[in-house]
């Protein structure tokens, strides 16, 4: 039997219309997704307007406006006097940076991405709380992503000792639209006198000698003379947003002599001040360069703006060549990525190797064998607009033709890709590429 419905039976019933809620809870969940969507928009999105125009080409490097530009824009100002040292895969690394820290005065400042468990975590974690234990000071930043695989040990050992140590952007409710933002920077200064930056984190992959796939493939340098002060400094830098404190004086800032005859200069890049630092240098790097440009990128992931930049060197004659990871990477996703981005610079004539025997996580470009810029910057969004960064630039010619031969070494057991091979890659593939393009601003 069928029910006649009329507007006086339906007015009468309890919940003839839509049902409205205005518990507390309700409003309260409304609330919390509201903010936990407000606070995933701030975390994927940079904070500073992102560079949208192509310089135009006044200079090549060879021209002494080209560092002013770079020293004048970037700051700070390019020192003369150090010596720098490049250090190949974990066997030339770790003992040096370890002996520093070992024969450590005053002072030992230590900034970090990757810091895991394993035996080469130990050997550090001893190493600094025995200094704490003999009185000197030590800091120790690291990055709470970066730190996650960490053993609680190790951080409960030089604590105990007197290491000071604090992780940046650890999750609070202050800093929760935040937390994309990690620290990537790779530094080590011992007594205001010797510094180390470059591509290595501290994990059992760094070790050895880049034998096998256990086993990373990474350049890491080390630094006496003026610009360490200039690695100090930034290493102080993200002290203070962490801690509000200022380190200074003779133990973190002593007078230093000239050690060498090269020209260079730290800087740093940061979304909360100079994110565009780091991009800018790449830009003006590429714009100026007059015949070569190597790369060693451990992740290539290029926006179309530099993408375009890279076309306008190719197109004037600039031999560009990358050196990038191989069957052999940690994340899969970024190379997909990367991958999409090389058929018009494999046409236009680049020259992209992959490396075969192990993970590639170098970060070096060679401009002209003139500039050399090393530390932990990746060549894409993540590095440039994300993460705070910061690299050693080197001016010096002798010192930039060392990194080329190096880079030719890593050549030389990497398998050259041409565009036949690129347009040939299976459909798999092609799809995997297409889908990691929706994440190409986070990686």
């Amino acid at each position: 039997m069928f029910r006649t419905w009329t507007a006086t039976t339906i007015a009468r019933m309890p919940h003839a219309g839509p049902r409205r809620f205005s518990t507390p809870v309700t409003i309260f969940l409304t609330a919390l997704v509201t903010g936990v969507l407000v606070l995933l928009a701030l975390n994927f999105t940079a904070g500073e307007k992102k560079v949208q125009h192509e310089l135009p080409r006044l200079y090549n490097t060879a021209s002494p406006q080209f560092e002013r530009a770079l020293g004048s824009l970037l700051g700070p100002g390019i020192v003369g006097g150090n010596e720098v040292t490049e250090l190949l895969n974990g066997d030339q690394i770790f003992p040096p940076m370890l002996a520093a820290i070992k024969a450590a005065q005053k002072s030992v400042t230590f900034e970090t991405y990757i810091y895991w468990s394993g035996d080469i975590g130990k050997q550090f974690a001893d190493a600094l709380s025995e200094r704490a234990q003999a009185g000197v000071k030590v800091h120790v930043l690291l990055d709470w992503v970066g730190s996650a695989k960490m053993e609680d040990s190790y951080l409960a050992e030089m604590e105990q000792a007197g290491v000071q140590i604090k992780k940046f952007h650890e999750p609070h409710w202050y800093n929760l639209a935040r937390l994309n933002n990690r620290t990537h920077r790779k530094l080590l200064v011992v007594d205001g006198q010797v510094g180390f930056t470059g591509g290595v984190g501290i994990a059992p992959e760094w070790t050895g000698n880049a034998q096998n796939p256990d086993h990373w493939r990474d350049s890491h340098y080390l630094v006496r003379g003026p610009a360490v002060a200039q690695m100090q400094a930034t290493f102080l830098d993200n002290w203070l947003k962490v801690t509000g404190k200022v380190l200074h004086g003779d133990a973190y800032f002593p007078p230093i002599a000239a050690v060498g005859t090269q020209k260079a200069q730290m800087f740093s890049s940061s979304p909360s001040s100079g994110s565009e630092s780091m991009q800018l240098m790449y830009h003006l790097a590429i714009t100026a360069a007059e015949r070569s440009l190597d790369l060693s990128v451990a992740y290539f992931v290029p926006d179309e703006l530099t993408q375009n930049l890279l076309m306008d060197a190719l197109k004037r004659g600039v031999r560009v060549r990358l050196v990038t990871p191989g069957e052999h990477t940690d994340t899969e996703t970024v190379k997909a990525a990367s991958r999409a981005t090389w058929g018009d610079l494999l046409q236009a004539g680049a020259e992209i190797y992959e490396y075969r025997p192990t993970m590639y996580h170098c970060k070096v470009m060679i401009v002209d064998q003139l500039l050399v810029s090393v530390g932990s910057t990746n060549f894409d969004n993540r590095s440039f607009r994300l993460n705070d960064e910061a690299n050693l630039n080197v001016y010096d010619a002798a010192f930039a033709q060392r990194q080329t031969l190096v880079f030719e070494d890593d050549i030389k057991r990497s398998r050259r890709v041409t565009h036949a091979d690129w347009l040939d890659r299976p459909l798999r593939e092609k799809l995997h590429e297409k889908m990691t393009g929706l994440l190409r601003s986070q990686l």
